[in-house]
């Protein structure tokens, strides 16, 4: 999947503005290497997260291996008025810090 890559431009801005880094690969995936200080929930317990970024009231950016389920993030957040954007890949996202 291609993943529109408009977003990436914003990465700094965003972190500028105290963004979190969300990760929402699998533990595994996770494990073998992330970004320092990332928040790490599985996409598929993120809707139930919902209350704790919400409460967190920062901006985030979200992440994964590809950008497929970072984007599917970004969207769920967006739903609940969460101010996110995708960073793609987790190494993308590493390279801005």
């Amino acid at each position: 999947m291609n993943i529109p890559n408009q977003e990436f431009e914003h990465i700094q801005e965003y972190l500028d503005k105290g963004a979190i880094v969300l990760d929402v690969r699998t533990e595994a995936e996770y494990n073998e290497g992330h970004v320092e200080g990332a928040l790490h929930i599985v996409l598929d317990e993120l809707e139930d997260e919902i209350e704790q970024l919400t409460a967190l009231q920062k901006p985030i950016i979200t992440c994964c291996r590809s950008g497929a389920r970072s984007e599917h993030a970004k969207d769920l957040l967006l739903d609940y008025e969460i101010d996110a954007i995708n960073g793609g890949p987790w190494q993308n996202v590493k390279s801005y810090l």
